[in-house]
């Protein structure tokens, strides 16, 4: 060591470790989106954090059609709606994939003063015009020189012959092109997985790529237009509890309000759930439908927007409060057919009782309704049963390990226990000073640790939370006293 003569300082790290707390309510969408009105085409299979509706709209285009581009649908809740931010959305409309396409050729387009409209969604840079149907392939018209062509507001292909061009005169053009087919996106592409060729993760698989590609741990998983289907319910339960190796977030699906398995009724729901093993502390159901100003929203869409606004403003963005009687952007609840649904409190609480949130129009217009996780009433652990309860465990499990990560491969030495249960200690008190929590601590305990497991490098710290209950049920209890009779006679 050199010889020293002077003043010097010297610093130690900092024996607590600030929390980095994760996002609880990051939505992950998953579905279709119209890619063929898109300004710069996020690609198929590919999530894409959006912060703002405008960028939503330039990677995955918009349209109100719901029905066939079911993201369109999270994008105007999150956004339009509900003013929330931000989401994650993974489009599955591949225009490389030949069952997602459609070539149609020779199609006639006519022309009043130079202008023709086509409504199929067109790949714009696979449209070729030519000025007669059995025009050989040299005729083909030129763009920007010829014509131009662009989308209007509702989607449609405009064609304007050029002034002076030659396809001026003409009161008819033929066009080939490839439209997008939604169709083709079917529920086991949402269910995805593995491509045996590339080894890329499709589908539902891309769910673990969140993390190390935008550093935000999802929180809630949906998939409108899609959920209904219990091969893809239960895929979004799979990943829900093992999120890359380690995280865990919640599930929002639908009960199916069409088709075959149509829940027509209230009372058909449970029987529904339970044949379809609906059922675990991950998940959350819900029935039926929304409607907005004619337009359908499935709940499981508005009730994760729900979540994502009641956490910024009444959690301080801590999902500790209950998504339950919280303002719907809605008028009224449906079937998907239109057949309309009005519950009364107590066929509400039924489906409550099921395990399953709805929407009812109550003294403060239309809110959701319900507390539970499809867990119950076959698990009455309120950890397990109890959706903002489920969503802390998530959101503290979630964070610990993002703070502690950083110590992964130190040295097991008293040093780095005291630290972790220091900090987190630290962290927890503040949560219940909060009211997030009713009380919280985290303990290094010789029974969880056996020599050899510490002797193999792993540890274990025994966390114990409790997070507040929602209040399902207050009652107030009547008696008449006739002892204020005495009132009548004072002076």
């Amino acid at each position: 060591m050199p010889y020293k003569h002077g003043a010097y300082k010297e610093e130690k790290p900092t024996s607590l470790v600030p929390m980095t707390e994760t996002d609880g309510g990051l939505i992950v969408a998953i579905g279709t989106a119209p890619v063929h009105l898109a300004k710069d085409p996020a690609g198929a299979n590919k999530p894409v954090l959006c912060s703002t509706y405008t960028e939503a709209v330039e990677a995955f285009g918009y349209s109100d059609d719901f029905e066939k581009y079911t993201l369109c649908e999270a994008i105007k809740t999150q956004f339009g709606l509900f003013n929330m931010a931000p989401i994650v959305l993974i489009n599955l409309l591949d225009v490389t994939n030949s069952d997602h396409v459609q070539q149609k050729n020779r199609q006639e387009v006519a022309l009043q003063e130079r202008v023709g409209e086509m409504s199929d969604p067109v790949l714009l840079n696979t449209l070729k015009l030519f000025p007669a149907e059995d025009s050989a392939a040299e005729a083909e018209l030129k763009l920007n020189e010829d014509y131009t062509v662009a989308h209007d507001d509702d989607g449609n292909v405009v064609i304007t012959a050029l002034e002076g061009a030659g396809a001026a005169s003409l009161n008819k053009v033929y066009a080939d092109y490839k439209a997008v087919k939604p169709a083709g996106v079917t529920p086991s592409h949402v269910v995805g997985g593995i491509d045996v060729d590339t080894g890329a993760a499709e589908g539902l698989e891309l769910i673990d790529e969140i993390y190390p590609r935008f550093g935000m741990v999802p929180g809630i998983i949906i998939a409108p237009g899609f959920s209904e289907n219990t091969e893809v319910a239960a895929t979004i339960k799979a990943k829900c509890d093992n999120i890359d190796g380690c995280f865990s977030a919640i599930g929002v699906v639908d009960l199916p309000t069409s088709g075959a398995d149509c829940v027509r009724k209230y009372s058909d729901a449970f029987a529904y759930k339970t044949q379809n093993n609906i059922v675990d502390t991950s998940i959350v159901a819900t029935w039926p439908m929304l409607t907005l100003a004619g337009q359908k929203y499935h709940l499981s869409t508005q009730l994760a927007s729900v979540m994502n606004q009641t956490d910024s403003e009444k959690g301080s963005d801590i999902p500790y409060f209950s998504p339950s009687n919280k303002s719907l952007q809605c008028d009224g609840a449906c079937l998907k057919d239109g057949t309309e649904v009005f519950l009364s409190n107590v066929n509400a609480g039924i489906l409550n009782g099921y395990g399953i949130v709805t929407a009812i129009n109550g003294t403060g217009g239309w809110t959701t309704w319900g507390n539970r996780t499809t867990v119950y009433p076959a698990n009455t652990d309120v950890k397990d049963s109890f959706i903002p309860l489920r969503r802390m465990f998530n959101w503290v499990g979630n964070t610990l390990i993002t703070t502690f990560w950083s110590k992964i491969d130190d040295p097991t030495n008293r040093r780095l226990i005291d630290s972790i249960v220091n900090s987190a200690n630290v962290w927890l008190n503040s949560l219940t000073a909060q009211g997030a929590l009713l009380g919280g601590r985290v303990e290094f305990l010789e029974e969880d640790n056996s020599i050899t497991d510490l002797m193999d490098g792993k540890i274990r710290f025994h966390v114990y939370m409790t997070p507040p209950s929602p209040a399902r049920e207050i009652t107030f209890v009547q008696e008449y006293d006739p002892a204020y009779i005495s009132t009548l006679f004072a002076a």
